[in-house]
């Protein structure tokens, strides 16, 4: 493909909660940029993981699940959705192969529609490994007939990889010519305090109680690079995170007894964290209480909301 031919734009998956959206993301940018839980309401941010190939560049952005929302915080989350749609070039709406479509996606839908007419819309049909050829082809069949004869509907597993090229290509065809926003090389234009704190985030919200997601916030205090240490050692950073709840008694379920649930916590994290940035880390782990703090402006604010 020519030089001139290079194609670039952005993308937003949307779907019910647990569609496999963050998933894909990591499949296609091939790295952990976005939260993954089986929770809804696990992303908060706008995270950009960016795909890179050579006759295109994609950037997709995740979204916070579009809801009906309770707080003050589920309002802001939504407004961040509606800013989005209307910005990028192709939305995305993901139906997993194993479930019905039913009222839920109807109604994301219908928002897509009246928040962004003008955008062009993708249907995917996600966790194709999950279910035989024959349930995949009826999914596929019901979707276009939901969105209809001028969207594209694509099949995709991001666990086994299996169309995920595919969809590079129907992405990019879907783009207009133009060069690459972002450095080759670069996979999110997210700082990386927010990246680590969302992975502090997700490996906290890893086998906790139904209360407690949407009551979890992490601050990264610091980011400190270990001085002294010799080429041999190589580098080493403290990072300081502090997690906030919203009562004291969401406070005990982190901690866990005698500490051990938040040490997991941080283990699981410093782990990931190494992953991503290819450095040695010591992290350090404490939780606050900040009374319902999804509900309070100026604690939403000092949270990063």
């Amino acid at each position: 493909m020519s030089k001139k031919e290079f194609r670039s734009g952005f993308v937003c998956f949307v779907g019910r909660p647990n569609t496999g959206k963050s998933t894909l993301t990591n499949a296609l940018v091939g790295a952990k940029v976005a939260i993954t839980s089986s929770r809804p309401q696990t992303t908060r941010h706008t995270i950009r993981g960016i795909v890179h190939r050579e006759h295109a560049q994609l950037i997709l952005v995740d979204t916070p699940g579009l809801h009906k929302p309770r707080t003050l915080l589920g309002q802001r989350l939504n407004d961040l959705v509606r800013d989005t749609y209307s910005e990028v070039d192709v939305i995305c709406l993901c139906i997993p192969a194993d479930e019905t479509i039913g009222p839920g996606d109807r109604w994301i839908l219908q928002q897509i529609r009246q928040m962004a007419p003008k955008t062009k819309l993708v249907g995917l049909v996600t966790k194709i490994d999950k279910v035989s050829r024959d349930d995949v082809g009826k999914q596929l069949l019901a979707l276009s007939t939901l969105l209809g004869p001028e969207s594209e509907v694509v099949p995709v597993s991001a666990q086994s990889g299996e169309q995920v090229e595919i969809l590079v290509d129907v992405l990019a065809s879907l783009m207009d010519e133009g060069p690459a926003f972002y450095p080759d090389g670069e996979l999110t234009d997210e700082p990386e305090e927010v990246l680590m704190a969302e992975l502090i985030r997700e490996a906290a919200l890893e086998g906790l109680g139904e209360e407690l997601p949407h009551s979890l916030a992490v601050v990264i205090e610091e980011v400190i690079p270990r001085e002294g240490r010799t080429e041999k050692q190589g580098e080493l950073l403290d990072v300081h995170a502090l997690l906030y709840v919203e009562r004291p008694s969401q406070k005990g379920i982190v901690i866990g007894k005698g500490g051990a649930r938040l040490r997991e916590v941080g283990t699981s994290a410093r782990l990931q964290i190494e992953k991503l940035f290819g450095v040695r880390i010591f992290l350090e782990l404490h939780v606050k209480v900040a009374k319902d703090w999804q509900r309070d402006p100026k604690q939403l604010g000092k949270l990063g909301f």
